[in-house]
Parts: structure tokens; sequence; C-alpha cells
């Protein structure tokens, strides 16, 4: 599986891996599972999707931020594995939240951003379990935050 050659016909590019911003480790490796840290839509250090869903940003543009959330999930796992992407078996679980007004109610259709960019770049390994949820607001005032759990192949 080449996940550079596939990001780049969707036109993206994998990103550095985020360093945590607080007292956590990016990712947790135990057994098979790989439970990634919650990313934000910071890309390579830029700082971006502040504000709220339904009052700041469309759903169209909050599946961006979503998008950018899941190439920082992609990047924690490619150092997880260290590159070897064929160590990957499954992306099990997905759980995201929507900064959002009271009346906003779209949280799905916002996370399905990062849903359809993990299914384009993975295929059936992609496919996964997910919540997605508003909430008042996110660290750092964005967007939208996501988790992930993945199975892995150990070394």
């Amino acid at each position: 599986m080449d996940i550079k050659a596939n990001l780049a016909a969707l036109g993206y590019a994998l990103p550095a891996a985020a360093a945590p911003a607080a007292n956590y480790v990016p990712y947790v490796v135990a057994g098979n599972m790989l439970y990634i840290s919650g990313q934000i839509p910071f890309l390579n250090g830029e700082k971006m999707h502040f504000g709220t869903l339904g009052d700041d940003y469309t759903i169209e543009q909050g599946q961006e931020a979503a998008r950018a959330c899941a190439l920082n999930i992609l990047a924690q796992v490619g150092t997880a594995v260290d590159g070897d992407w064929s160590r990957v078996r499954q992306c099990v679980k997905l759980g995201g939240f929507v900064a959002s007004t009271a009346d906003f109610t779209d949280h799905p259709a916002v996370i399905n951003g990062a849903s359809d960019l993990l299914a384009d770049v993975l295929g059936e390994k992609g496919k996964h379990a997910r919540f997605a949820v508003g909430v008042p607001n996110l660290p750092f005032g964005v967007a939208v935050e996501i988790d992930a759990v993945f199975d892995i192949d150990s070394v």
C-alpha cells in the first residue's frame, strides 16, 4: 500500500506527525492495537480551522477541518508503524468531536470528511466504526478534533 501515492492522487501530502500539546503521548501501542490521541486540524505547524460549525463554518468547511485531522492521524500511524504501512490491518474506530452551536445537528456530515479520506487512502482497511458528537468548544478553539484506533501487526 503506497499511502503517499494515494494521498497525492487526492491532492494531499502526508504531514509531519505533530508533537503532543500537553502531558500525553501522541499514540500508544498495546498488543496489536494502536490508539491515536485526538488530532486537531493544524497541518505541519500551521494553525487553522478555528471556530464553530453552525456559526463560523459551513459543513463543507468543517469537512475540510476533519480531513486535516485525518491527515494528522495518518501521520501518527506512519510514525507508529515506522513507515511500514503493510503493518496496518484496519482502522477500527474514529471518535469525532465538532465544536458547534446548540442548534447544529450535522456532526456526522462533518466527520465524514475524515471517514471518506481514510477510506479513499486505505481502501477497505480505512472503513471503521465511529461516533460524531457536538461540543461547545475544543482545545485552542479549533472546530474539530478526532481520535482513532487501529489494528496493526506487532513487530
